[in-house]
C-alpha cells in the first residue's frame, strides 16, 4: 500500500480556482443537508509562537474523510516564512491513508474559493471595485477568486506594511492587464467605494470601521479565527446582514461576531443564516442592492476534505508524483 505525496507545487497545478470554488459550493451545500460530519476543531496554543489546529471531517458530497494537521504562527510573515504550514491526510473508502497533501497552498486555494462562493451568492452581480486588505498568500488566492466570480475592474491594496502592499500589487498587476491596481495609503482610503472587501491582514484588532462602508459592499472577513481577535469593528457587524459557514463554529471562535454579542450590541440571531443554507434557497441572502453582507469565513475541515478529493481525483492521472510506502 502507498499513499500519493503532493506538495506545494502540485496542489497549485493540479487544483485550478474555478475548480475548487465549485467543489467549495458542493460541500457547503452537502454541510446543509446534514450530509457532513464536522467536530469543532482542536486548537492547541504554543505559546509565544502560535498555535497548531487538528481538523477531522467527512463529507458525503464529494465523498471524503480526512484530517488537517496546520500551525498558524503569525510571527513567521516578519521572517519572509508562511504562517501557515502543515498537511492534510486523506483517506480512501477502505480506510487507507490515500494521498499526504501539504496544507498551506491548499488552505490559501480552499478558503479563497469559499469566499468566492459567498462572493457570489451575495454580493451584487456588477460589483467591480475590489478592496484587499492584507498581502500575504490569502490575498493573492483571494484576488484571483474574486476575478473568478465578479467583473473586477478596479483593486485597491493596503497593508501595515507599505513595501508589502507595494510588492503585492506588483504581482497581481503582472497576473492581469486588464485590471486597474493602486496602494492605498490607509484602510480606510481603500474600502471606500469598494463593492467587495477581503480583509485577510490577521490583525486581533479592527482594520474597518463602519462609517467607511457603503451600503451595497460585500464583505469577505477571512483573517480572524479567534474568538478574541477580529478585523471589523461592532458597528461594521451591527449594519449587516451577517453569514458564516458554520453557525457552531462562529459562536464559538469568531471574535469579529463574539465580541459586539458580548457588548450587547446583537444577540446570537444576528446571524441571518450559513452560507450553505443561502445555496439552497432556505435563507434569503442579500435583500436589497444597498444591503451590507458579511461573510465570517473560519475555514472548515469538510473544504479541506473536499478539496483533498479533488486533489486526489486529478493525481490519478499523472505519473511521477511522489509516492509513500504505507506498509
Amino acid at each position: 500500500m502507498s499513499a500519493v505525496v503532493l506538495r506545494g507545487t502540485d496542489v497549485r497545478r493540479l487544483l485550478p480556482m474555478v475548480d475548487a470554488i465549485e467543489a467549495m459550493e458542493a460541500v457547503l451545500c452537502a454541510h446543509a443537508r446534514a450530509r457532513t460530519v464536522l467536530p469543532l476543531r482542536t486548537v492547541v496554543p504554543v505559546a509565544g509562537h502560535g498555535s497548531l489546529y487538528v481538523m477531522p471531517a467527512w463529507t458525503a458530497e464529494p465523498e471524503a474523510l480526512a484530517v488537517k494537521l496546520i500551525t498558524l504562527f503569525p510571527g513567521n510573515a516578519a521572517q519572509g516564512k508562511e504562517t501557515h504550514q502543515g498537511i492534510v491526510v486523506l483517506f480512501g473508502a477502505d480506510g487507507a491513508v490515500e494521498a499526504l497533501i501539504e496544507g498551506g497552498s491548499l488552505t490559501a486555494i480552499r478558503t479563497a474559493a469559499v469566499s468566492a462562493v459567498a462572493t457570489r451568492a451575495l454580493s451584487n452581480p456588477d460589483a467591480s471595485v475590489l478592496a484587499i486588505l492584507g498581502s500575504g498568500v490569502q490575498a493573492r488566492s483571494h484576488f484571483e477568486a474574486m476575478c473568478a466570480v465578479r467583473p473586477i475592474q478596479r483593486v485597491r491594496v493596503w497593508s501595515r506594511t507599505t513595501a508589502n502592499a507595494a510588492a503585492f500589487a506588483r504581482v497581481i498587476q503582472e497576473a492581469t492587464g486588464e485590471v486597474e491596481i493602486a496602494v492605498a495609503e490607509s484602510a480606510r482610503e481603500a474600502v471606500r467605494g469598494a463593492d467587495i472587501i477581503c480583509t485577510v491582514t490577521g490583525s486581533p484588532i479592527p482594520v474597518i470601521e463602519g462609517a467607511w462602508i457603503d451600503g451595497g459592499t460585500h464583505i469577505n472577513a477571512v483573517g480572524a479565527s479567534t474568538a478574541k481577535t477580529r478585523e471589523l469593528d461592532s458597528d461594521t457587524v451591527a449594519r449587516a446582514r451577517f453569514f458564516v459557514d458554520s453557525r457552531e463554529a462562529a459562536l464559538a471562535e469568531a471574535g469579529d461576531l463574539l465580541i459586539p454579542l458580548g457588548e450587547g450590541r446583537f444577540g446570537p440571531d444576528h446571524i441571518a443564516g450559513e452560507l450553505g443554507d443561502v445555496l439552497l434557497g432556505s435563507r434569503p441572502g442579500r435583500l436589497a442592492q444597498e444591503d451590507i453582507t458579511i461573510f465570517e469565513s473560519l475555514g472548515l475541515a469538510i473544504e479541506d476534505a473536499a478539496a483533498a478529493r479533488v486533489l486526489a481525483h486529478s493525481a490519478a492521472a499523472e505519473t511521477g508524483l511522489g509516492r509513500l510506502a504505507m506498509d
